[in-house]
């Protein structure tokens, strides 16, 4: 099993957020686009989404649903994460290498 390391993620469940401290030297701004990028697909697919660094300091967007999560669109959640990556470009590539020039 591989290590990784969680930078933010959120819960449709729970209707949280979570930011790790860790990264809590990134800019407010930074900070913020996470925050409503995890929210808002939690509340457009539903589950919980998690983003997290892999050991090669690759940025990966991890989504799941409680088995009895009748509601929660796993093709759309696909998707989603696919037009995510595509938007958010630029932002998912600084990440990695904040990621690997500080840990």
């Amino acid at each position: 099993m591989s290590e990784s390391t969680v930078l933010c993620g959120a819960s449709a469940y729970s209707r949280k957020y979570f930011f790790n401290p860790d990264f809590s030297v990134l800019p407010q701004r930074v900070q913020d686009e996470l925050h409503v990028l995890c929210v808002l697909f939690t509340e457009d697919v539903g589950g919980i989404l998690t983003l997290s660094f892999d050991e090669d300091g690759t940025l990966c967007l991890n989504t799941e649903a409680e088995e009895t999560d009748a509601s929660y669109d796993e093709i759309g959640a696909g998707l989603k994460i696919r037009q995510m990556q595509e938007e958010k470009r630029e932002l998912f590539e600084s990440l990695e290498l904040f990621y690997k020039v500080f840990q």
